[in-house]
């Protein structure tokens, strides 16, 4: 720990409960009036901190370098007492919507605690959107408060004329000391302060145990097949046994002669919440390893000198840590759980090289991130190596805490559904039920209700099935494109290139990449008189547009014409086929 977070640190132990005061180890939860059974308690997944910090308080917890290029290691006590500090500042002011809008950082981790205990929503966006969308999205769920990093407070000029009353809380992510501390310090004190004035109550004064389990914990929003983003609802119950089910389908719970997991924070804690990953890591005491950015030596050298034992990330993450100059094969296994686009074989192959063990998981914005696991079957052992990492490559089933992965036929009307055949060859529409299906979309019944069809949760991802009982992706029904994580809307892309002043029409389908996993392509055609180039277009789209940069098309092709059915609709099946090469005879 550094001598200046030291002095903060004492500082806020000054505002601790004292020690006649109850804590967590000991306390008696009060059931709700309808919660009157003994065997049963409200699940939240807020109450993994005060837990590990209760068994164990001098446990590493946090492990990160600021902002300023300093060394933090926090305990799980800190953790606790800054989390809880937070907390009450809420409670103080009454903030119910709480946004977040920064990279993976303490802050990031003690806010989202906060928030949970204090029976507030948190609201944590990409902070890669334009501007426009993180104003939409903080509007559209009426948060009252945001957390933002201060690298990025540019991005809410927009929403703070439009909003002039939200209230803005900066963390500087530093290891200042109390006359030094941003807003967020500022905030954690204060709360503690606050805390102290009401009795010292610690933990036993806040909603540590969901007061309704089924009620809102996060609006996890995401751009889905629309221009406009939809909050998909987390629940508190939903959000506890998604990370259950981490924990044990990632392999987190390693404890062994007091060795905890070493989580290092490569996906985005804005992506579905971190797919719940900042409580499972809590909830077995783990060391999370913040990273305000993906850097690919420095994730090299926290591999080797840290012993990292776990993280996640995208194909094309893997892709770029393996092709890194640092990169060399690791004395002891690291766990990867791998997702957000279908990985190949030969990623798998060279990731095992290295001792990255893949954990393929697949999952969507709406099932709190991973809820299906390829599991490798002992049988696989005595296959060649092709066919081993070809299985290692699908998608698998079902996690524990969900229920088992199906895939429905498509052409029957909405609402009614039928399997498809197990023989690995009929293509229909993968669909989830069970605990961790998120509820529906803030403020969108229509869009829930096309969500929840027939009573199952539509991925709209087209798979096959096989007699084994797993499934593997093959097409995106909804046309969604996932580049290095990201998820691109084509119908939202196209319309943004329609404003090329000398486009006709457009259309977006996804091509492969090696770097990304996937990109877009445009096919184009021109209106009269006018002459563009593909080239063109993409100057266009990076300098001139309001398209976000990961957006950008990769390839822009003009065309004549673009296939169409008869009334009209793209036929982006043959769109997919000429980018692929296929025969041009439509």
């Amino acid at each position: 720990m550094s001598s200046a977070f030291g002095r903060l640190s004492k500082l806020l132990n000054h505002f601790a409960p004292s020690s006649s005061s109850p804590t967590v180890s000991d306390l008696s939860y009060p059931f709700t009036e309808c919660n009157h059974h003994h065997n049963f308690h409200t699940l939240s997944p807020t109450y993994f901190l005060p837990r590990a910090a209760a068994i164990e308080p001098e446990g590493q917890a946090i492990y990160h370098v600021t902002a300023n290029n300093q060394i933090l290691r926090r305990t799980y006590g800190d953790f606790a007492d800054r989390a809880r500090g937070f907390a009450y500042y809420l409670v103080k002011h009454g903030y119910k919507r709480v946004g977040i809008l920064a990279p993976n950082t303490p802050a990031f981790l003690e806010a989202l605690f906060g928030i949970g205990a204090a029976g507030s929503v948190n609201i944590a966006i990409n902070y890669r959107l334009k501007p426009e969308d993180i104003s939409y999205i903080f509007q559209h769920s009426e948060a009252d408060a945001i957390l933002v990093d201060a690298e990025f407070v540019h991005l809410l000029d927009g929403f703070r004329k439009e909003k002039p009353n939200v209230h803005i809380i900066i963390d500087t992510d530093t290891d200042a000391t109390d006359a030094q501390a941003g807003d967020f310090d500022r905030a954690v004190i204060e709360g503690l302060k606050h805390d102290q004035q009401m009795g010292n109550e610690g933990w036993d004064g806040l909603k540590v145990q969901a007061e309704d389990e089924d009620g809102t914990i996060s609006l996890a929003y995401t751009s889905g097949t629309t221009a406009k983003p939809k909050g998909v609802e987390y629940t508190h119950r939903g959000a506890y046994l998604a990370a259950l089910a981490n924990v044990i389908e990632s392999g987190l719970n390693i404890e062994a002669n007091g060795e905890r997991a070493k989580y290092l924070w490569t996906l985005p804690m804005f992506h579905a919440n971190g797919w719940t990953f900042p409580w499972s890591i809590t909830s077995v005491r783990g060391i999370h390893y913040c990273l305000r950015k993906i850097d690919y030596p420095e994730i090299w050298r926290l591999l080797k000198t840290e012993g990292i034992t776990h993280f996640n990330g995208a194909p094309t993450v893997n892709t770029l840590l393996c092709a890194d100059k640092n990169a060399e094969k690791l004395s002891k296994p690291v766990r990867v759980t791998v997702a957000a686009s279908p990985p190949t074989a030969h990623l798998f192959r060279t990731m095992m090289g290295f001792n990255l063990h893949p954990v393929h998981v697949y999952g969507l914005t709406e099932t709190y991130g991973p809820i299906t696991k390829c599991y490798f079957k002992g049988s696989w052992l005595e296959i060649d190596d092709d066919e081993k990492f070809e299985r290692m490559a699908r998608q698998g089933h079902g996690f524990i805490t969900s229920q088992a992965v199906r895939v429905i036929k498509t052409d029957l009307p909405e609402g009614e559904l039928m399997d498809v055949q197990k023989d690995g060859k009929e293509i229909g529409e993968i669909v989830f039920t069970g605990n961790i299906c998120a509820r529906g979309y803030y403020r969108d019944p229509e869009a829930t209700r096309k969500l929840w069809a027939g009573g199952v949760n539509h991925s709209g991802d087209l798979a096959v099935w096989y007699p084994s009982g797993e499934i593997k992706i093959l097409d995106r029904a909804k046309d969604i494109i996932i580049s290095g994580g990201e998820n691109i809307s084509s119908v939202a892309l196209e319309s943004m290139l329609a404003t090329h002043p000398d486009v006709l029409e457009v259309a977006v389908v996804a091509i492969q990449d090696e770097k990304w996993g996937e990109c877009p392509k445009a096919f184009i055609t021109v209106k009269d008189s006018k002459q563009l180039s593909g080239a063109d277009v993409i100057e266009w789209a990076k300098h001139r547009s309001t398209i976000s940069r990961y957006m950008v098309p990769k390839e822009v092709e003009i065309v004549d014409e673009l296939p169409k059915t008869s009334t009209g609709k793209l036929r982006k099946n043959v769109l997919r086929e000429w980018a692929k090469g296929g025969k041009r005879d439509q």
